[in-house]
């Protein structure tokens, strides 16, 4: 049979990010989605796959957008560990990935299209040094480019971190990153920034500045290689249907209206008044073009309800731009009333209480053992948190009844930020040796609930007595544009109408000293660098005000844990002991967490923490690992267990692997003729150890102990005592007499066996 070869031609183009190569391949992989290419940064490399539908879901007035970052364990040469050996569910930072892909890229889409698109990130290699969402971002807009999909990109994205004498790096390694005080990531335009995530330590507000004007600069080639490769092998743009209500049913749905939502959004009404009026006005307005002979409407419903809709937005949008007046009457600047509240939880560790306007969230802080952090696998690189921050959002607090499926990508990215924001201000694990999880209950919504969760886990933090090493506050700005006349006003401390209605959502946290952390998502192409300076400029103001607030509830973390919060007590072992306290399969870490109802944890460097209830617990607990862990001292009295008896002497037991000898002549302080006389196997005897020689063999003393006597007189009358015998098998140390010198050996070599 003839076979014909098929032969391929993919095109690689290659540019840098900082001092890096990226190289940008299409046509070999994926040849049926509509643009697909691959992106390689060092041995990290993604396949990026863009498709979108011929045409929009019947009656869709959005667009649907999907970003699914698939992580594969092949990228690292591992086989998944499941029973199944297949991947399951998206890990946190599989999702996390996603968002910052699918916010980067959500803007810059043209207003009106709906056909579904999807975008596939799939790993293919991973070095654990060079990231991939940096190449995922890139990846996606590069394929989207050359796809045919209307995309009004594309656009860069870059990484920017501090060195330990502060100068910036351009897109990071890993480590890099991991181990600076600035973590910034930055998607834009080639005019504009649109996405920004960031995770500091009280950066301030104009070295924040100048990295992102650095970011900016930095990946303005990735973006003029994408047009290359658009110019020269993009896709004709597919032809789609914008989504536009007529300008008939436009009309006669604003004669209709009138002034009419003006009324409602001039009146002082709360978030639920405000919003069943518009609803009822919305219902008014579609019954008004129902004809109830034919049972239809005079034009399609979803065009009466998007007219109104665009009405609301104009309203509330023109009445802050002209007269800076807000739907709740504040003025631009200002922030919603606040309340701060600790300890409403009585038997948890400790609990805060934060509220602005309608937003109110409750975070629950508990304190557990070292052993309790939390394990992550993130493609291969292992890491344990002991600061955990988790964000439910429940459907009560919005007033709605829906099932109940578990966190949302949107609640696992609120947590991460909240956490990324109070993560630097955790105390180390040698001043505070506790696993800290903090949980933040959304009780009510009406816009900034990640914010207000860092302000409560701040509240609960303190409460629960953790020495954080200052509070955290956070704000979101908005804002509202006019492009035609170039006016903006910068809003503090948004509300859900804002937020949905307005063109940005940038979250700002941190102490009264700097950043700890940042998100911002635009509706709109990008904002310059002035637009975002005054954004830092108003969010600071406001982070300071509402810190002020936090600090007349609790002025300083409470001297005192919880009494329901464990005791934990540190101690340190020789590393090369640490095999001994843990004991065979456990054994011995396990004996001592049952006799004393202490939990054990031991870190690589030696350091064992015991969490107990009480002092005398964790007294007992910490006896007993010094008990598998601590050489027996010439000089010290033991108390030990008699395990073998001989002609010549008794072997007793002073720790787990180290025995000693105790002559016949050294049993009691009379003459013994037989070793049974005095003890036998199981008794416990006090003995004091008066040589260790150089083979690690360990002579003992009962009679030392029962005399009263010193090391000196101990060790005298045990020479006397050989001298006088003249059995130099009897008399040798540690128990090489007539009962085999192999077996008799204590100490160093009990332990090997």
């Amino acid at each position: 049979m003839d076979v014909q070869k098929m032969t391929q031609e993919p095109k690689t183009y290659t540019t840098t990010l900082g001092d890096k190569e990226i190289i940008i391949q299409t046509g070999l992989l994926a040849p049926q989605a509509d643009g697909a290419v691959t992106v390689r940064m060092g041995d990290s490399m993604v396949l990026v796959t863009a498709v979108a539908a011929k045409e929009p879901r019947p009656g869709i007035t959005f667009f649907p957008l999907t970003v699914d970052f698939e992580e594969r364990l092949y990228a690292i040469g591992r086989i998944p560990g499941s029973f199944f050996r297949r991947e399951g569910r998206p890990s946190e930072s599989a999702i996390l990935y996603s968002r910052l892909i699918d916010r980067s890229l959500r803007p810059l889409f043209p207003k009106g299209f709906r056909n579904d698109v999807q975008i596939i990130v799939t790993p293919l290699s991973y070095d654990q040094e060079h990231p991939l969402d940096t190449l995922g971002v890139i990846g996606a807009s590069a394929a989207l480019s050359i796809s045919g999909i209307p995309f009004e990109g594309p656009i860069g994205h870059v990484r920017i971190s501090l060195d330990d004498e502060g100068n910036f790096l351009i897109n990071p390694t890993v480590s890099q990153y991991e181990n600076s005080r600035l973590d910034l990531r930055v998607s834009g335009t080639a005019d504009a920034i649109n996405m920004v995530e960031c995770a500091s330590n009280e950066v301030d507000e104009e070295t924040m500045l100048r990295a992102l004007e650095l970011a900016h600069r930095a990946f303005q080639p990735v973006i003029a290689l994408q047009n290359r490769m658009k110019a020269e092998i993009g896709k004709p743009e597919m032809p789609y249907e914008v989504y536009k209500p007529g300008d008939e049913v436009a009309q006669r749905v604003r004669e209709w209206l009138g002034g009419r939502v003006e009324e409602i959004i001039a009146s002082a009404m709360s978030k639920e008044e405000r919003n069943d009026a518009l609803a009822a006005l919305g219902a008014e307005l579609a019954a008004s073009f129902y004809d109830e002979v034919t049972g239809e409407y005079e034009f399609p419903l979803e065009d009466i309800t998007t007219v109104y809709d665009d009405v609301v937005k104009e309203t509330v949008r023109r009445r802050i731009l002209e007269e800076g007046i807000r739907p709740d009457g504040r003025k631009p600047h200002e922030i919603r009333p606040l309340f701060a509240a600790v300890g409403l939880s009585p038997r948890s560790h400790g609990s805060g209480l934060f509220q602005r306007g309608e937003t109110q969230v409750l975070s629950i802080a508990t304190l557990g053992t070292m052993g309790e952090e939390q394990m992550l696998d993130d493609l291969g690189v292992m890491e344990s948190k002991r600061y955990m921050h988790h964000y439910n959002f429940p459907p009560f607090s919005t007033g709605e009844a829906r099932p109940l499926r578990g966190p949302r990508r949107r609640e696992i990215g609120h947590g991460n930020l909240a956490e990324n924001a109070l993560r630097p201000m955790i105390p180390d694990e040698k001043e505070f040796p506790y696993t800290i999880r903090v949980v933040s209950e959304v009780l009510s919504s009406n816009g900034s609930t990640s914010m207000a969760s860092v302000c409560a886990s701040t509240l609960a933090l303190m409460d629960a007595g953790v020495p954080i090493k200052k509070p955290v506050a956070g704000i979101a700005m908005g804002l509202i544009s006019d492009p035609e006349t170039n006016r903006f006003v910068v809003l503090t401390d948004i509300q859900g109408m804002e937020d949905h209605l307005g063109d940005m959502d940038f979250k700002v946290a941190g102490t009264r000293d700097g950043i700890n952390a940042l998100q911002m998502d635009i509706k709109i192409k990008g904002l310059d660098i002035e637009l975002l300076r005054q954004a830092l400029a108003q969010a600071r103001d406001a982070r300071l005000a509402i810190l002020d607030v936090m600090l007349e509830t609790i002025p300083e973390p409470r001297a005192e844990l919880s009494p329901y919060a464990p005791r934990i007590f540190t101690m340190s072992i020789p590393v090369d002991k640490i095999g001994a306290l843990i004991g065979p399969g456990g054994k011995h870490v396990r004996s001592i967490q049952e006799e004393t109802g202490v939990k054990v944890d031991i870190a690589e460097d030696g350091t064992v923490y015991l969490a107990a209830t009480d002092g005398e617990a964790a007294k007992r607990a910490e006896e007993l690992v010094r008990y598998y862990t601590e050489d027996v001292e010439v000089g010290k009295i033991y108390t030990g267990k008699v395990v073998r008896v001989t002609d010549f002497g008794a072997f007793v037991q002073l720790r787990p692997g180290q025995e000693g000898l105790v002559h016949i002549s050294q049993l009691a302080d009379r003459r013994v003729d037989k070793v049974e006389d005095v003890v036998k196997v199981g008794d416990e005897i006090m003995v004091m150890v008066i040589n260790i020689d150089p083979e690690g063999k360990i002579r003992l003393s009962r009679q030392a102990v029962l005399e009263g006597w010193t090391l000196e007189e101990a060790q005298a009358a045990d020479r006397g005592s050989r001298r006088s015998s003249g059995d130099g098998r009897r008399g040798g140390g540690g128990g090489r007499g007539r009962d085999g010198g192999r077996r008799g050996g204590g100490g160093g070599r009990g332990g090997r066996r």
